[in-house]
């Protein structure tokens, strides 16, 4: 018999519990082994539940439990998760985790911990819900060379992008209403600001580059600044507008790491990723790109991912996963890459006349542009240049506000 525990009962936590409790024939099935779910750590009471004689208030009764051998984190938040995770490695209990935020900051740490404890420090649960996709990017594309890896990592912006998109709803009405559904928190900071997607961004940079991420090296831009108007724009452009995380591996060595609202092609898989659903583009350098594609958060999903997790960890107890990276350092990622590509920019003003004369000089040979003159608009994709060279242009307008934001197809 396998002992295990879970350490949080929130909305991930409980589904967890139901799976390995409520499925329990289909996780030993899969273990080939009894497993046991010992205790559910939460400081809340649960006296309804089926399950209530499970619950702990007290760290360690789980740490200092020699039988328990796979323990879940699923708490969120660095502090105390950070604590509780690195004292279970260190006593020789395989961790899995769907804590972005504690793999982004602790993650080679905890690895190298793991590693030194023959244990496991598992978290697919941490990009993409219940997408399968850190796995794959380690075994089944191990023959590759990874180049890049881009996609739709947040659902609640997603959500919101494509009500603004498909129902003309502006920013703040589809903010609230993903809030009614449960798409968005009561505080949804962390996701419409992309810090969300940038933890994962670091994840997924870490596990295909090699070495750890930071989210302070990540340029990371949110959705709040974009408008109907530029919905609008991006429409008549021939695109649509996604919160894209994106890492890259550079010539000289280095990556870049980013997330920032991307007008995307519609040509391109991601243009048609719509609602909650998340999509992640992996390009190999034998494989081209590979795509995953579900919900990318939820109770089931995540718990789904969770729970495979654990038994991953329960069919090796006495081996290594190495799902792992070294730690990273200040000039690792490029924080000023200069990007070399196509670019969308929105310029208004309140002379038109003096805005289409200094469009004109400065971008002469643009063929895709979309002109307002009764309300002083001009949008335009330019043509391939450095992202430096965009700016310095649009710098010397006069009389004039922009807004520029990258392109894919």
């Amino acid at each position: 018999m396998i002992n295990v525990a879970i350490m949080g009962h929130g909305v991930v936590g409980s589904g967890a519990a139901e799976i390995l409790i409520n499925h329990k024939d289909r996780i030993e099935k899969a273990v080939k082994d009894e497993v046991f779910v010992k205790y559910i750590l939460d400081l809340r009471e649960f006296n309804e539940l089926s399950y209530a004689d499970k619950f702990t208030k007290n760290f360690d009764d789980i740490l200092n439990d020699d039988t328990v051998k796979v323990v879940a984190e699923v708490m969120g938040g660095v502090n105390p998760a950070y604590d509780f995770v690195k004292k279970c490695l260190e006593n020789g209990k395989s961790v899995v985790t769907s804590n972005k935020e504690l793999v982004a900051a602790k993650g080679a740490e905890l690895i190298k911990i793991a590693n030194r404890e023959n244990v496991n420090f598992l978290f697919e649960a941490s990009v993409g819900g219940g997408i399968p996709v850190l796995r794959p990017m380690v075994q089944c594309l191990s023959a590759n060379e990874i180049t890049e890896v881009s996609g739709i990592l947040n659902g609640t912006t997603n959500y919101i992008l494509n009500k603004m998109i498909v129902d003309n709803m502006d920013f703040d009405s589809a903010l609230s209403l993903a809030q009614q559904k449960g798409y968005a928190e009561r505080n949804p900071a962390a996701d419409i600001e992309g810090h969300d997607a940038c933890r994962k961004v670091c994840i997924l940079a870490a596990l295909a580059f090699g070495k750890h991420v930071y989210p302070e090296q990540v340029y990371t831009e949110g959705i709040t600044e974009i408008t109907l108007d530029d919905v609008a724009m991006a429409d008549s452009l021939g695109y649509v507008i996604k919160l894209i995380g994106h890492t890259e591996k550079l010539e000289n060595g280095k990556i870049t790491a980013s997330v920032r609202p991307t007008l995307v092609g519609r040509d391109c898989i991601l243009s048609g990723v719509n609602g909650v659903f998340n999509a992640i583009m992996v390009t190999g350098d034998q494989t081209g790109e590979v795509a995953f594609y579900g919900k990318g958060a939820g109770k089931e999903a995540t718990a789904s991912a969770v729970v495979a997790d654990m038994v991953d960890c329960m069919k090796h107890l006495s081996a290594r996963k190495y799902l792992s990276w070294e730690d990273g350092f200040d000039t690792y990622v490029d924080t000023n890459y200069d990007k070399n590509g196509k670019f969308y920019v929105y310029l208004k003003s309140n002379n038109y006349n003096e805005l289409e004369n200094q469009f004109k000089n400065a971008f002469a040979n643009t063929d895709s542009v979309v002109k307002n003159e009764i309300s002083g608009e001009i949008c335009f994709i330019t043509e391939k240049d450095f992202e430096s060279n965009i700016k310095t242009k649009l710098a010397s307008f006069k009389n004039c506000e922009y807004k520029l934001l990258h392109t894919m197809s």
